[in-house]
């Protein structure tokens, strides 16, 4: 049987304190490949962007005073002395009386400080005529004005998407130092599950943990490394954990830890290393028999082999630690208050999570709707829901139009 079971409280305590604190080390990779990964260093500038003043128009590049008085019956004429083109450095300059034909993005040439847009003048006869009046620096970007030389245009810690990507494209930087993906080997135990790509014998179920989690791994950052599914032998898991341990920084397992005659996953972990396991089931439902061990600074986390659970465990307890692996900022709980649609009981003595879907009523009141569970190996109860509800191992019911707090898996519309 399990040992006394602690609280859900006390075991992420214990957790916590066999868990890294910051992320495994940083390397260095190319930029294109830096996308959803996180910066290790500030980003900082090494140049202005623009790096010089460019026209933000098609038009003429002209002395703005010479424009002044330019009205639709009274244009101002000038001579083109040239064109400017985008990707070069301007080989005119412009003198009194002189414009000069530029493009968008192209440099400002030598004695100019403005660009009439092209529908404000006419060329004609070989001469312009300008029709509006222009100011300094109008439709010019100045050198500089978006990102300044030794300016930190990203600080360290920031997940670089498509944006961050552009910025750091912008200030030239081919490869870019960010936090190493921790590395999380993942298998499956049970004599009734099988690998996939094979027809389903008698008696046996395809591995649903070993997908669900190397996808939950994705999603907190790491890098998921599949191992297979193994018997319940205790020589064999033995064998299997000492080769996860050794190539990678964590490792999940799914099944093996209920109180079963087959169930080694306990004496297994037990005889890795010191100091073993730290957790030996927690009073909660679902995920009871979760059980967590630490090897050398390793943490070992065997989840039970129902799929919910086994979800759900991820979700509370090791999530966190694979994202501080990955350098990423602890993820902000998205919450939202609801209405209870129906009675909720909790498993007496056990913080219980109950996974509901929400909706509106006619009133357009965001209602929490419990969502059927069936038993704790139904995979479909977390795809149908949008959160779980948390009710106090002291509490013995939410009832039926009680508000509640929805703790959501993900952002949603509602």
């Amino acid at each position: 049987m399990f040992r006394r079971l602690l609280t859900f409280d006390e075991a992420k305590q214990i957790i916590s304190n066999h868990s890294p604190k910051k992320p495994l080390g940083a390397e260095e990779v190319p930029l294109l490949k830096a996308c959803t990964r996180v910066l290790a260093e500030d980003a900082i500038a090494t140049l202005d962007i623009p790096p010089f003043d460019r026209s933000t128009v098609d038009g003429y590049a002209v002395k703005s005073r010479e424009t002044f008085g330019a009205e639709e019956n009274k244009p101002i004429k000038l001579k083109i002395c040239g064109t400017v083109a985008a990707g070069e450095s301007p080989k005119i300059t412009v003198d009194r009386g002189e414009a000069a034909e530029i493009v968008t993005g192209a440099p400002i040439p030598t004695g100019a400080d403005a660009v009439v847009m092209l529908e404000a003048a006419e060329r004609r006869n070989g001469e312009l005529h300008v029709y509006s009046a222009v100011v300094k620096d109008e439709n010019v970007m100045k050198a500089g004005a978006d990102i300044k030389e030794g300016e930190t245009v990203l600080t360290k810690g920031v997940c670089l998407t498509s944006r961050e990507i552009g910025v750091l494209a912008a200030i030239g930087m081919a490869k870019v130092k960010v936090y190493a993906l921790p590395r999380v080997a993942v298998l499956s135990t049970g004599a009734e599950v099988t690998e996939h790509g094979r027809r389903l014998p008698a008696g046996k179920i395809y591995d649903i943990n070993a997908y669900s989690l190397n996808a939950a791994v994705q999603e907190s950052g790491g890098v998921p490394v599949y191992f297979g599914v193994f018997p319940d032998d205790l020589g064999t898991m033995k064998q299997v954990l000492v080769k996860a341990l050794a190539s990678s920084d964590m490792v999940i397992t799914s099944g093996g830890v209920s109180v079963g005659p087959k169930d080694v996953m306990p004496k297994a972990l037990d005889s890795l290393g010191k100091p073993g396991v730290i957790v030996s089931g927690v009073a909660i439902k679902p995920g009871k028999p979760v059980t967590v061990a630490s090897v050398d600074g390793k943490l070992i986390f065997s989840l039970p082999g129902h799929p919910t659970s086994a979800l759900l465990i991820f979700h509370l307890l090791v999530r966190p630690i694979v994202e501080c692996l990955a350098g990423k900022k602890a993820r902000k709980v998205l919450e939202v208050e609801a209405v209870s649609s129906a009675r909720m009981f909790s498993a007496k003595g056990r913080r219980t999570f109950t996974m509901v879907r929400l909706k509106r009523d006619k009133s357009n009141k965001l209602m929490a709707e419990p969502v059927a569970t069936g038993a704790s190996g139904a995979i479909t109860t977390l795809a149908r829901a949008d959160g779980f509800v948390e009710i106090a191992e002291n509490q013995r019911f939410i009832d039926a139009g009680e508000e509640v707090t929805v703790q959501l898996f993900k952002k949603i519309d509602h």
